[in-house]
């Protein structure tokens, strides 16, 4: 029966739909738009809002596979229902934006798409500039959180779940199967054969929270990309390098069950990193998706957790 009633549900939080009846229910506003980086690139963009001026902004990143219009913006809608402006960006090849699906070549660039975006929507209300400004990055948004503050100084703190400090060697593949996708990733990078578990699998411990993660529309299905695995090797090799050079307030939250994103690497991330004000929490027998994918009551003490450390900085 709850599998069947799941298979019925056209949102992920039930059948009301995208709309701003919906997000009036949480008193808040959310707008969509195209925003075009100096690149040429069109990302597609959200904003949510609460009808007071806001305690905070808070920019954030997606992780690999996700996008902002599905499970991803319920953390927004909770951010935004308590005071903060929220505003996220699809990534290159992800959700609306434009792009091969789940093909980031190049880690770079996609780090100055999101630093060209945030400026910009700071830089258009000089109210934003006068409260605190937080980066939010989950699993691969949490390694591009962390590339963007080496970028610029522009944010007063970070707030890093899951982050992709380093791929777990759970879902890392064996040798020699990595030596042989990098040789031949240099002459066919978008093809995807990389063999690896459904990440929806690794991630949600919650059955009938798997189908609805697994019903996301904009969902990329296939295996990974080549160009993109290597990427993201390279990327979580030179962050796991300069982990002891992070200056920025930061709370990092992780599940001691993530078989995608490695906990011991946070607690080393918390050991390494210059920043005077760090905070950590480990969750035992918490999976990858702890805003998503875990119990309601679970949802509910990484969401307090991140609330509590957000209104500590306001």
């Amino acid at each position: 029966m709850e599998e069947t009633q799941t298979k019925n549900r056209k949102y992920y939080w039930g059948n009301t739909p995208e709309e701003q009846d919906y997000y009036k229910l949480h008193n808040i506003t959310s707008t969509s738009s195209i925003f075009t980086s100096p690149r040429g690139f069109s990302l597609f963009t959200r904003s949510w809002l609460p009808l007071s001026p806001p305690r905070g902004i808070i920019c954030m990143v997606h992780g690999y596979g996700n996008d902002i219009s599905w499970t991803f913006q319920a953390t927004a809608i909770f951010l935004a229902s308590n005071g903060f402006a929220c505003f996220a960006a699809d990534m290159e090849g992800h959700g609306k934006s434009q792009g091969l699906k789940a093909f980031v070549p190049n880690v770079n660039d996609v780090v100055e798409d999101y630093l060209s975006f945030f400026t910009s929507l700071l830089d258009s209300n000089d109210y934003y500039y006068k409260v605190p400004k937080f980066l939010f990055g989950e699993s691969m948004g949490g390694a591009i959180c962390l590339l963007i503050q080496f970028s610029k100084r522009l944010f007063d703190g970070a707030v890093l779940v899951a982050p992709m400090c380093r791929i777990s060697d759970k879902v890392r593949p064996k040798w020699p199967i990595p030596e042989i996708l990098m040789f031949v990733s240099r002459f066919a990078p978008t093809l995807a054969i990389v063999p690896t578990a459904d990440l929806v699998d690794k991630s949600v411990k919650v059955a009938e929270k798997r189908l609805i993660g697994a019903m996301n529309p904009m969902r990329y299905t296939g295996k990974p990309r080549l160009g993109t695995v290597m990427e993201l090797l390279r990327v979580t090799d030179y962050l796991s390098g300069r982990l002891i050079e992070v200056e920025l307030p930061f709370i990092v939250l992780h599940g001691d069950a993530d078989a995608v994103t490695d906990p011991e690497v946070s607690k080393e991330l918390y050991e390494k990193a210059k920043s005077e004000d760090k905070r950590l929490k480990i969750y035992e027998g918490m999976m990858h998706s702890l805003l998503f994918g875990e119990t309601d009551e679970n949802v509910e003490v990484v969401r307090g957790d991140i609330l509590a450390w957000l209104n500590e900085r306001c």
